[in-house]
């Protein structure tokens, strides 16, 4: 009995004696503290996908409040617009906001801009209809919600000897927007930032409006038909201008870089539609790889280009007054450049044509479908060049 109870003992003695006891020791509070720490990165990475799950549902419940919301303040909006009711207009903001009042006298320009521009045209607008994509939406508390969102507006207006001929273009606009309860579910804008395709040039001034109206209503749309590579240019235009339905708005072709952020993307553009289409080659000049050439995504280098090798002449150059009337010459493809302070800063593709013949344009810078060449381009001091385009 005494050695199987001594033989135990000695064993621990010796264990003892040797230190592995004190390595067992060790080694057991190393594994109970890497157990820990793995728990405690386990906790805090499900805390942290728990606080970010609990955050986007309340985003996506704030986007479902706030798409409503914001679509009925735009819908009243383009319907004030459209009446030119400017006391409902004003009704949108709190003008005890300098911010707010500065938007509001922003959307009052606009407004008068686009009566005096339908007075000239000789043309009647009858709607005005947005879509609207909603981005993100931040609760900033105090009753206060900022978002970011895209908008697609779409305009239609007939001439009024032809009011059974309705023509029909699309602007997109990306939008930075506060709103603020004022009452019970009741919000106005106290602050909006976007980018306003009509802010470049907001005056007109013509000598004999009276004629130039009677000109452009005298006016029978040509009978045109596009060859097949100016039919795919028309169609790469239309899809990948930005302006769309759902997903598809602001939908640019990912396999050229974007150079809004460069400065604009509108001669990029115009360069894309030629190449797509088909009838012009690349060159060591008009180039794109990763990148483009200056002559591919500069407007004044690639309206020159265009002139200069034989791509393309001119048809007019002048302000509005002086071109007017031959611009009735610009076809699908053509290119229609704006020149401001000396310099070209941006050019539009002629895509289509409307119930008058008045060339309609497709751009970036801002995102325009179809729309009158000439719409957001009013001031005297815009020089137009018109270019045909040897599609």
């Amino acid at each position: 009995m005494k050695k199987s109870i001594l033989l135990p003992i000695m064993l621990c003695y010796s264990c003892i004696s040797t230190g592995l006891t004190d390595a067992l020791e060790l080694d057991l509070d190393t594994i109970e503290e890497q157990i820990l720490s793995q728990l405690n990165e386990k906790e805090n990475e499900l805390t942290e996908n728990i606080t970010e799950e609990i955050a986007r549902i309340k985003e996506e419940e704030l986007k479902v409040k706030f798409t409503k919301i914001l679509s009925e303040i735009i819908t009243n909006r383009n319907e004030y617009v459209l009446t030119e009711n400017y006391e409902g207009l004003e009704n949108l903001y709190n003008l005890d906001v300098k911010v707010s009042r500065y938007a509001f006298e922003r959307e009052v320009i606009k407004a008068k801009y686009l009566k005096t521009w339908a007075q000239k045209q000789g043309v009647t607008f009858t709607d005005i209809v947005s879509n609207l994509k909603l981005r993100k939406v931040r609760d900033r508390l105090d009753s206060l919600y900022g978002m970011t969102c895209n908008i697609c507006t779409t305009y239609t207006y007939f001439y009024n000897d032809e009011p059974e001929k309705l023509n029909i273009f699309s602007l997109g606009t990306s939008h930075y927007i506060h709103l603020k309860e004022e009452e019970e579910d009741q919000y106005k804008i106290v602050k909006e930032w976007y980018t306003d395709p009509f802010s470049d040039s907001l005056e007109m001034e013509l000598a004999e409006p009276d004629e130039h109206t009677q000109f452009l209503m005298a006016q029978v749309l040509p009978n045109f038909i596009p060859n097949e590579t100016l039919q795919k240019a028309i169609e790469y235009a239309q899809t990948y201008c930005g302006i769309g339905d759902g997903e598809n708005m602001f939908k640019y072709n990912k396999q050229y870089m974007d150079c809004n952020s460069l400065g604009g993307d509108c001669a990029n553009f115009a360069s894309q539609i030629m190449y797509e289409s088909g009838a012009f080659k690349k060159n060591e000049k008009w180039n794109y790889t990763d990148e483009g050439t200056k002559t591919w995504v500069n407007a004044q280098e690639l309206s020159l280009y265009l002139i200069n090798s034989g791509r393309g002449n001119r048809i007019a150059q002048g302000s509005y007054e002086t071109i007017y009337k031959a611009a009735f010459k610009l076809r699908p493809g053509d290119i229609v450049a704006y020149e401001k302070n000396d310099r070209i800063t941006h050019v539009s593709t002629v895509t289509s044509l409307d119930s008058k013949g008045y060339p309609l344009v497709t751009c970036h810078n801002t995102d325009r479908l179809a729309v009158p060449y000439d719409l957001g381009w009013s001031n005297s001091n815009i020089i137009f060049h018109l270019i045909d385009v040897h599609y």
